[in-house]
């Protein structure tokens, strides 16, 4: 996209972002800058960082990270009594190009204080609504994970096998990589909501997946169902198919979350990845003074899409990734 129709996207653009600080100002949720670059990061297991060489002084150089989200220096920021916060960030992520995927993009995070999940997705199915007209008034839908895949696929996802993810698969004419049978359930359900399910979510109302199990937790607080199931306090927004939001009841144990970076950096080394430095000022923080909060990180880009009818993320922003 160049010349006047980029320019036209540009507008709508800051249309959009203008909306989203009245939102927020109007809630007394403060907006924060924080640092683009980190020495530690939140370690996932599925998300790359782009590293760079910097020189710090005295002609060392030590490599940094390019953030692929600005989770860390947000939290730390909480545990420093900042109340609630947002930011409009740019991240960065290794190996993500595509339609809805770019190297680099904008994320709207925010973090608020005494709220559970629940509490959030009030507030962001209120945002959704006020910034993408066609969806104002419209009672978002929420279904737990379990839900999706037994109305989506068949399958109950806490009491399924690899066999029988196989076989659902091969039903629904879903690809089945190599070494799918060695893999891990996880992995197994990732691939059949990604494949087949993703594209039919939030199509004819906006909607809110929940419980997710518990290995799929991240950085999300665990509890027992009703069914006594493990299941994460996490929830995703989908509109049209597009993953917008993915938000927490957010981890508080410093031992508990080092254990979980710890073990992503495990699955990544056997996954022939590099494993990474993990983000020691969040750990400390997360042992001093940071409160009981949720938070969500929410894709600008593809809510601008969203809003103006765009297929590709390339459209939405002033320029692409050179």
């Amino acid at each position: 996209m160049h010349g006047a129709p980029q320019i036209v996207m540009m507008r709508q653009r800051a249309k959009l972002l203008a909306r989203a600080r009245e939102f927020f100002a109007a809630r007394g949720v403060l907006e924060v800058d924080t640092p683009l670059l980190g020495k530690g990061l939140v370690v996932e297991s599925h998300i790359d960082p782009i590293a760079c060489q910097v020189t710090v002084g005295d002609g060392r150089t030590e490599q940094r990270h390019l953030l692929t989200s600005p989770e860390g220096p947000m939290k730390r920021l909480l545990a420093d009594g900042s109340g609630p916060i947002y930011q409009f960030a740019h991240a960065f992520r290794d190996g993500e190009v595509g339609k809805r995927h770019s190297l680099e993009f904008t994320m709207l995070e925010w973090y608020r204080p005494d709220h559970d999940h629940h509490a959030l997705m009030d507030e962001v199915e209120a945002f959704a609504q006020a910034m993408v007209p066609r969806v104002a008034g419209v009672a978002f839908e929420r279904l737990t994970f379990q839900q999706v895949f037994q109305d989506s696929v068949g399958v109950d996802p806490f009491a399924t096998s690899l066999a029988e993810l196989r076989t659902t698969c091969e039903r629904l004419a879903v690809p089945v990589p190599p070494g799918f049978d060695e893999g891990s359930l996880h992995d197994a359900l990732d691939l059949l909501l990604v494949a087949h399910i993703e594209p039919s979510l939030g199509t004819s109302r906006p909607l809110f997946m929940h419980e997710y199990p518990a290995s799929q937790a991240a950085l999300a607080r665990v509890h027992a169902s009703a069914e006594g199931h493990q299941v994460a306090e996490r929830f995703e927004l989908y509109i049209d198919g597009v993953e917008l939001a993915n938000g927490y009841h957010e981890l508080a144990d410093p031992i508990e979350q080092r254990q979980r970076f710890d073990h992503a950096n495990r699955v990544r080394v056997a996954d022939s990845r590099s494993a990474l430095p993990i983000d020691e000022p969040l750990i400390a923080a997360l042992g001093s003074g940071f409160p009981a909060c949720a938070g969500v990180a929410l894709g600008f880009d593809r809510l601008l899409m969203i809003a103006t009818g765009s297929k590709c993320i390339d459209d939405v922003r002033s320029a692409t990734t050179q």
